[in-house]
């Protein structure tokens, strides 16, 4: 019974987080604990349990007497996502370089071969959870216990504002895809060979590629216009 219990929270903790992180729970939504109680077949103590450790980790926030809720993204949180992301990315990459195991870098190759197959069949969604995974693997490398928690966190929004990145809309887009994967092999890499310059430097080269997309998350093609450039129908 105990290890049923487990089963279904491991089960919940990862369905709630894939959801989370593929927009499929949008920012800011509510989450019915009595529907997933049921869905889960999970009582509401280990459901709490579930939704306890996924806000410590920044999934979803809890909130007094109002229950849990995906956690937001407001106009400060994308400020300070575009902010620290690449100085973070850096970070992580060159420590990964300094600290990676074989045994990790075997693992960061097999991610990259999941991203690929994504690429080629998946998904916008199977892009973005292959593309986490691999990131995920490199903040493991980084092994610093102050700045993972940090890149987990940044990797969540990522995720979720990265949505855009992985449907790509034109021929330009889908390049920049093929170029993504391109750059995964290069960090593979100066991983393996234990650069951390070079590491550094395609953190900063990787972010560069996805901005402009992911900037499309805040700002969609269609709403860029200059102040007062929309027609305006004259009064009656």
């Amino acid at each position: 019974m105990k290890d049923t219990s487990k089963n279904r929270k491991t089960e919940l903790y990862i369905r709630l987080k894939t959801a989370i992180m593929t927009l499929e729970l949008r920012p800011g939504a509510d989450l019915d604990e009595a529907k997933l109680s049921e869905e889960s077949g999970l009582s509401r103590t280990p459901l709490r349990e579930v939704l306890r450790q996924l806000a410590g980790e920044g999934y979803v926030d809890l909130r007094e007497n109002r229950g849990a809720r995906v956690s937001e993204m407001s106009h400060m949180t994308l400020r300070d996502f575009f902010l620290a992301a690449p100085m973070i990315y850096g970070a992580v990459l060159q420590l990964a370089a300094k600290n990676a195991t074989s045994a990790q870098i075997a693992q960061l190759k097999e991610a990259q071969e999941t991203f690929r197959a994504a690429l080629r069949s998946g998904s916008g969604a199977d892009r973005a959870m292959a593309n986490n995974h691999f990131h995920e693997i490199t903040g493991e490398m980084a092994d610093n216990i102050y700045l993972l928690p940090s890149f987990q966190r940044l990797l969540i929004d990522h995720a979720r504002i990265g949505m855009t990145f992985y449907r790509p809309r034109d021929a330009r887009m889908a390049e920049n895809l093929d170029e993504a994967s391109t750059q995964h092999d290069a960090i593979i890499a100066a991983i393996a060979a234990g650069d951390e310059a070079k590491a550094g430097q395609l953190a900063i080269d990787h972010w560069n590629l996805s901005r402009d997309q992911i900037e499309l998350f805040v700002m969609p093609a269609g709403l860029d216009l200059p102040l007062g450039s929309v027609a305006r129908t004259p009064p009656a």
